[in-house]
């Protein structure tokens, strides 16, 4: 019995090697690289992952059984061997259970929006877009809808929910085609650029447009968003816990890390400093120079803060003022969101992009002011 036992634990020893080159590669500069790296976790990854595990509980299960079992251990010695056992056992059940739950949040921040992403962001084409492959279709007209996160429909596990898709087909895929440019962390300059990159000329221009859009204007202009940092909060062993394995990871991402207050107060420094407002201003114009170059309608649709709605609208009005003077549509949505109870606004606790509610009100207010036309 004792050599089973010292055989189990050179087992352990050798799958403690693989446990740190799994879990802790980075310590030892290997990386995994894999697509969708670093939005996705990978599927494979996880496997050999799951497979560390349980060949850890066997060896955990054949020292208990050689070593408290058959050897009739004292009834103390048992008991607590017993509970010991099966704490880490339940433990790692646990870990393996939540190695394959996905929950979506505002960006990649946990385990769990990694295996989201791994498991919902689809199809990704060839330019990187969450869309289908361009197809250049004569005949019919297109549209090209650009934003960030909101336009790529993070939080929603099918692109039939998301706005752009809706659109399309009310207006009619015989009639219209919809390439959407959605990019998660794209800001209005980014944006610009990715229009002039695309390959399709549009017929009309859709701009997705969220508050934070003006975010790296006031990062030029030495605005700081400080305190948003994930993880900032970890200090010592418990960060690298957390952030390495998936059960803790998964229990520390259900309570609010980063203040709203932090992003809302840099939002409205933003818009307030006049040197931010005329960058920002100057950016939307190399945009609407591309509309202007392609002779495409133009509207816009401004996604509020969807739980402070009012407040939001009053940040952004001098954009919305400059946008109407230069003759983009403004498609309103504020009134529809208002009428909304807060949980049908956002896609889940931990996420805060539109649900697929608001995306539906989206589609409806779009397909109303391009059908005017």
């Amino acid at each position: 019995m004792a050599s089973k036992i010292f055989t189990s634990v050179v087992r352990i020893l050798f799958l403690g090697l693989l446990f740190v080159f799994l879990f802790y590669p980075d310590k030892f500069s290997i990386k995994f690289d894999y697509s969708g790296y670093p939005q996705a976790d990978s599927w494979y990854v996880r496997l050999a992952k799951l497979a560390c595990w349980f060949l850890l509980m066997v060896e955990i299960m054949r020292i208990f059984y050689y070593g408290v079992v058959k050897r009739n251990a004292k009834e103390l010695t048992a008991r607590v061997a017993t509970i010991l056992t099966t704490l880490v056992l339940v433990l790692i059940i646990l870990e393996m259970t939540f190695m394959y739950i996905p929950q979506s949040h505002e960006g990649v921040l946990s385990k769990a929006s990694q295996i989201w992403w791994e498991k919902y962001w689809k199809p990704v084409n060839s330019l990187g877009y969450r869309d289908n492959e361009i197809r250049n279709e004569n005949g019919k007209k297109k549209i090209l809808v650009i934003g960030d996160s909101f336009a790529a429909g993070h939080g929603l596990n099918n692109v039939n929910e998301r706005f752009s898709n809706i659109l399309e087909a009310k207006l009619g895929t015989d009639r219209y085609t919809i390439y959407n440019l959605g990019m998660s962390g794209a800001d209005t300059r980014d944006e610009a650029k990715r229009l002039y990159d695309f390959p399709v000329k549009p017929d009309i221009i859709i701009l997705q447009y969220f508050p934070n859009d003006i975010e790296k204007a006031g990062r030029d202009k030495g605005l700081l968003l400080t305190g948003a940092e994930p993880y900032a909060d970890l200090k010592g062993p418990m960060a690298t816990i957390i952030k390495r394995f998936y059960l803790p990871n998964f229990i520390y991402w259900q309570l609010p890390h980063i203040g709203v207050s932090t992003f809302e107060n840099f939002v409205h420094a933003a818009y307030t400093d006049t040197t931010v407002l005329s960058t920002h201003l100057k950016d939307l114009s190399a945009m609407l120079a591309y509309r202007d170059s392609t002779k495409a309608q133009m509207y816009a649709v401004f996604i509020p803060f969807l739980f402070q709605v009012d407040k939001s609208a009053g940040e952004t009005r001098a954009v919305v003022e400059y946008l109407q003077s230069k003759n983009v549509t403004i498609v309103g949505i504020n009134d529809g969101i208002k009428k909304l109870p807060g949980k049908e606004r956002v896609v889940g606790e931990n996420d805060g992009h539109a649900s697929a509610a608001i995306n539906q009100l989206i589609a409806d207010r779009l397909y109303a002011a391009i059908s005017k036309h």
